[in-house]
């Protein structure tokens, strides 16, 4: 929908605003909220729907796919649209992927009780970041809104010079704040992946990297911006907030988000849930931007296979609260070695005691999410069923602890379970980790004996209709209740003794909401009818009576009952409100059993899949561009044994496992044939790396491993059209940042870099971003590449080597080994590949065919090298001759020669092209023409070329490594070279 449309749908509708003053009472109490909340779509509760009308009733009935009816009253007719409300969830998810806002009008005060119009109120305005109802959130997931706000400099024109992030799960209370600079903002905001944004008045304008699954973004109140105004928003919920936060720009954040979430939930003051409001450092965890988490990909996979990710692989806990933790552990690995082997620790002891393991998931499967429980709990809106499902939760707590606790034979010292019982020490977990967190499972005994005592185990739904309490825990309730349910006796039994007394075996007894309890004689039998009963209602065919003993239980019954189901629902608010009282005590619970069940889950994976326990050691302190030394300091750089993909070998039968000696601050050089592994062993790699800081297992036979700070990738092709760039602008923006931003505590992986772009510019790029890499930032790099001339770069550079993948040919069929080997690569079987992948035969026979022409040309322009080198050794006089001249003029020192400008050049020049001769965009040229100016050129003899030419050409002549170019970088090189001879005679 266009924003002109949007416009006359949320706020006060075009409709009815014209004659807002003729409204009849109930439109015109629809029209002030809508004025109320403009920015939102207003569905109004008329009894059991809810109903929107005008423009923004045709928009409902659109999106939801209901039926458009109409209203009429005396100021004309009006378009209506409802939806029902005890099934409005799939609606409402429908509005909310369609982007707009929605205020729910619900109805707050009893209908039967009002007098005149019933009242209704906003109770809620849901919005993508700020839904709290199960049915719109997916189960073990967060569903953020983030505010972003920037401090100035002194002018008011100055750029931001720090911005502020805050971001806050409604439906969990978890609060987290941070600042930086744009860049790194922008990279949090990939990382928190938030559901909404909204923005500062002086706030940059950040756009989500994929803007097919990004934030939507929208301005808010400025005035909620306001330093003092933030501040004083947030008093509830922190004291003393100037102190805090490091900068005023996350003060200013962190207090326009709360209002924010404030104002979607109804405007009823602070939020109680939201205790845990945590300022952190980006810097203290590892670093993945949007673009390594897309190419590695640890949430999607946007190939055929889109549930195989990273996340996937790990995901086997048990309930939302761990997998909740796992995909914050994921999105955000550690840095802190000691930290991670905390946790290598406890996921170890988890491995080994398979007894523990199973108990503590089995008890964890039937907990339910304590912090969207608690969440409800302190926002007064949880019902009984809630309330049974945090006991059930709390039930399992002591089973937990008991678990943790059990031996499996041995105690934490090692020695014999049974001495530990003799001496009366409780058995306790072997590792710290595991020994603090059961030492967190806080039982809430009184919390648990509260719920259980006081409500019944299978309540209703509602909490204003009786049942909710258990009985024996009000002593005035179950009074009224054995009022009640005497009454309904007496009257159960009325029915037989009124038949036995009258003789009318077709008397019976019924009740009704309208007129209560009666008793009902056929015509036929009106003659026999007692004295003492007074008609109640006249039936076709019948007559209703009451008699006044009837007439005194019903008020017991129904005064009773209406009593007691006030005391009920008074009953359970004050055990709701006690509950809620421990609000804090059951988040860091809800902690605590996320963690546990993440453990189990990263526990069992490494069981189940062999993984195994990477050894942490720490780098040194050499400043970039020093080369580490390996005898030294062993420690410095990743030694992989056996590395396998996490994700891939789970969907393949079979996996080559392969291993990694990195260096600290070194290069691979990758080459080897398209479809052998290169692009998947540099994802292995990487992906050990962010399992192990996150701290996990690994999928390896041994890995020994540094402590990376952030990890950059620039893998496979894709664009972003809608951003205006192009495959080729994309690759080159994800390397801009890469360069800028790596450094020697960095990991990089780099597949194809220049490959969209003319041959010559892209090798020149590559082999520049390579010598960077290497040069300037001192990264460890993972650099794949066709370009099969960077591998020189190996002889140029100390921490640059070479790797490639192996293939065997045999019969014209090249079989891949996906096996990494030292050393370069000498062919990319690009048209093996084209064949595997189903091009037509007849393409596939011309393209061989124009290889091997360009083989048997590479070998003829061997061949005549050869015999240019042989002329010029006759026509070159010998080495005394040449010198003896020189030293005439009073020159001639070879040691004085300058050095060769063009050497680079040449090495630049002798690369091979990987794209055939028509790669980088020229037009073809002809062989035979080219190769007779050649010819006529270098061996002229009439001319004088070979006497009278420069010194250094006949040098680089033979230093031209034809054989290995394609016949257009030979014409090339060969042209160069004749231009210069042609130039200096």
């Amino acid at each position: 929908m266009e924003p002109a449309d949007r416009e006359t749908v949320t706020g006060l509708p075009p409709g009815i605003a014209t004659v807002r003053e003729e409204l009849t009472p109930m439109l015109s109490q629809y029209a002030d909220l809508c004025a109320a909340h403009e920015d939102a779509l207003v569905l109004f509760q008329v009894g059991d729907f809810y109903e929107a009308f005008c423009e923004a009733a045709e928009t409902v009935a659109r999106v939801c796919e209901v039926t458009l009816t109409e209203r009429s009253d005396s100021t004309g007719d009006y378009p209506m649209a409802g939806i029902p409300i005890d099934n409005a969830a799939p609606y409402l998810e429908s509005l909310l992927d369609a982007g707009y806002r929605v205020a729910l009008g619900d109805q707050v005060e009893d209908a039967e009780q009002a007098s005149g119009l019933v009242d209704r109120a906003v109770t809620e305005v849901i919005t993508p970041g700020t839904v709290v109802e199960d049915d719109l959130l997916e189960p073990g997931t967060t569903n953020y809104v983030a505010a972003v706000a920037a401090d100035r400099g002194v002018e008011e024109s100055d750029p931001a010079t720090n911005v502020g992030l805050a971001a806050v799960d409604v439906s969990t209370g978890e609060c987290l704040v941070t600042s930086g600079d744009a860049d790194a903002v922008a990279g949090e905001l990939d990382r928190i992946a938030p559901a909404e944004l909204i923005a500062g008045p002086d706030a940059p304008a950040f756009e989500p990297s994929d803007a097919e699954r990004g934030w939507t973004t929208h301005d808010y109140d400025a005035g909620a911006f306001d330093r003092r105004t933030a501040a004083e928003r947030l008093e509830p919920y922190l004291p003393a907030p100037d102190r805090r936060f490091d900068a005023d720009a996350e003060l200013r954040a962190a207090g326009a988000v709360l209002a924010y979430a404030e104002y979607t939930q109804g405007d009823d003051g602070p939020l109680p849930y939201v205790t845990r409001i945590r300022r952190y450092d980006p810097r203290d965890r590892l670093r993945l931007d949007a673009a390594a988490q897309r190419s590695l990909e640890l949430f999607e996979n946007r190939g055929l296979g889109a549930s195989d990710t990273l996340f996937d692989a790990l995901d086997e806990t048990n309930c939302a609260l761990g997998r909740r933790c796992l995909e914050r552990w994921l999105r955000r690995p550690l840095v802190d070695a000691d930290a991670i082997r905390s946790r290598h620790d406890a996921v170890g002891e988890l491995a080994d005691r398979s007894l523990a393991r199973e108990g503590v998931a089995d008890a964890l499967a039937t907990a339910y999410d304590l912090e969207r429980l608690v969440s409800r709990v302190s926002r007064g809106r949880a019902d009984a069923r809630d309330l049974r499902s945090l006991h059930r939760t709390l039930a399992v707590v002591p089973e937990l602890k008991a678990t943790l606790a059990e031996t499996e034979g041995v105690d934490g010292d090692g020695a014999d379970a049974t001495d530990a019982a003799d001496e009366g020490d409780p058995a306790l977990p072997r590792t710290d980790h595991l020994r603090d967190l059961r030492d967190r499972l806080d039982e809430l005994t009184e919390v648990r004996e509260l719920i259980d005592g006081a409500i019944a185990t299978d309540p209703p739904q509602e909490i204003t209709e009786g049942g909710v309490i258990r009985e024996g825990f009000d002593g005035d309730l179950d009074d009224l209740r054995a009022t009640e349910r005497d009454g309904r006796e007496w009257v159960a039994e009325l029915e037989a003794s009124e038949r036995e007394r009258t003789g009318i075996d077709s008397l019976s007894v019924g009740h009704n909401q309208v007129h209560g309890y009666y008793i009902e004689v056929t015509d036929a039998n009106l003659d026999r009818v007692p004295d003492d009963y007074r008609r109640r209602q006249t039936l076709k065919h019948s007559e209703r009576y009451v008699t006044p003993e009837l007439k005194e239980r019903e008020e017991e019954i129904v005064g009773a009952a209406e009593r007691a189901d006030a005391l009920e629902y008074e009953l359970f608010v004050d055990v709701r409100d006690r509950v809620a009282a421990e609000t804090e005590r059951i988040q860091d619970l809800a902690d605590a059993l996320a963690e546990l069940d993440a453990l189990t889950s990263l526990a069992a994976v490494a069981v189940e899949r062999d993984y195994v326990r990477p050894e942490l050691r720490e780098g040194s302190d050499a400043a970039v561009g020093d080369a580490p030394d390996a005898a030294s300091d062993p420690a410095a750089g990743v030694e992989i044994e056996g590395g396998r993909h996490p994700v891939v070998e789970r969907t393949e039968d079979s996996f080559v496992p392969n291993d990694a000696d990195l260096p600290r601050g070194s290069v691979a050089v990758i080459t080897g044939p398209n479809m052998s592994g290169k692009s998947t062993y540099m994802r292995s790699v990487a992906l050990i790396v962010v399992l192990a800081q996150t701290g996990s297992f690994v999928p390896a036979q041994a890995a020994s491993l540094p402590v990376f700070d952030r990890l950059f990738t620039r893998v496979g092709a894709s664009d972003d059209i809608a951003g205006g760039q192009s495959t080729f602008m994309r690759e080159m923006s994800e390397l801009t940042e890469i360069l800028h931003d790596a450094d020697a505590d960095s990991l990089v992986l780099l597949d194809e870099v220049g490959r969209g772009t003319a041959t010559t510019d892209g090798r020149a790029i590559a082999r520049a971003a390579a010598e960077f890499l290497h040069d300037e930032l001192g990264a460890t790099a993972l650099f794949a590449t066709h370009y099969h001339g960077l591998t020189d770069l190996a002889d140029e550079r100390e921490r640059v080597f070479n790797l490639h993948f192996t293939a065997t040919r045999e019969d014209g069929d090249v079989t891949f080994l996906h096996r990494v080997v030292p050393g370069a690569s000498s062919s990319s079987y690009g048209v093996e590949v084209a064949e595997l992948a189903g091009v037509p035969g007849p393409v596939v026979d011309r393209a061989r065919d124009l290889v091997a022409a360009e083989e048997a040309e590479r070998g003829r322009e061997a061949e005549r090298g050869r015999e240019a080198e042989r002329i010029e050794d006759a026509d070159t006089p010998g080495d005394a001759g040449a010198t003896g001249d020189a030293d005439a003029t009073g020159e001639g020192d070879p040691d004085d020669d300058p050095p060769d400008a063009d050497a680079s050049l040449r090495e630049f020049l002798a690369e091979e092209t990987p794209e055939g001769p028509e790669a980088d965009g020229t037009e073809p040229v002809d062989p035979s023409a080219a190769r007779e100016s050649r010819v006529g050129s270098t061996n002229d003899a009439d001319e004088g070329a070979a006497a009278d030419a420069p010194s250094g050409l006949a040098a680089e002549l033979r230093d031209l490594d034809l054989a290995r170019m394609t016949p257009i970088e030979a014409l090339n090189a060969l042209h160069d070279l004749q231009s210069r001879v042609d130039d200096d005679w």
